[in-house]
């Protein structure tokens, strides 16, 4: 079972395959499609004729853009873990907001990169922890903003530790 939410619309659309067969809000989809070249589709549907254009595809975020007789559309994609994690109440967990940061690992910090107020984007880097005499450079899993330090340029920490808090 997937979830399909378009950009022109609030509402959510069910998806489901069965045997092949592809239901929407459980009527069975009868349309005729053909892949015209690597990102191009012709559609027939209900007695219509579509070509629609892959533009871009974001897998990590399940978000879909293509041109539909020249109308860009947005989809975004729910699979049955989505749906799952929505219904349990913690669908915002891959949010891009970071709470803290805490050592991987025990070790040694070798320099801090940040500073209280300064502000990340993902993959920025935090810090450079040493342990078992490698370098490994921590990076932002979110974006944020710096609230306090925890710790400094040389202390020794437990895997866990709080480091920096967002």
């Amino acid at each position: 079972m997937y979830e399909i939410k378009f950009n022109q619309s609030e509402k959510e659309y069910k998806l489901s395959t069965k045997e092949g067969d592809i239901f929407i809000e459980d009527e069975k989809v009868n349309w005729d499609i053909s892949k015209t070249d690597h990102q191009s589709f012709h559609i027939i549907y209900k007695n219509k004729t579509f070509t629609a254009h892959v533009d871009e595809i974001d897998y990590d975020n399940k978000t879909f853009k293509l041109q539909l007789n020249g109308k860009v559309v947005e989809l975004e994609l729910k699979d049955k873990m989505d749906l799952l994690l929505e219904e349990m109440g913690i669908s915002d967990m891959d949010s891009n907001q970071v709470n803290d940061v805490k050592a991987p690992m025990p070790g040694l910090i070798i320099d801090i990169m940040v500073a209280p107020g300064d502000e990340v984007k993902k993959g920025d880097p935090l810090l450079i922890l040493e342990a078992m005499k490698m370098e490994n450079v921590i990076k932002a899993e979110g974006d944020g903003t710096i609230s306090e330090i925890k710790a400094n340029k040389g202390d020794s920490v437990e895997k866990n530790q709080l480091i920096i808090q967002f």
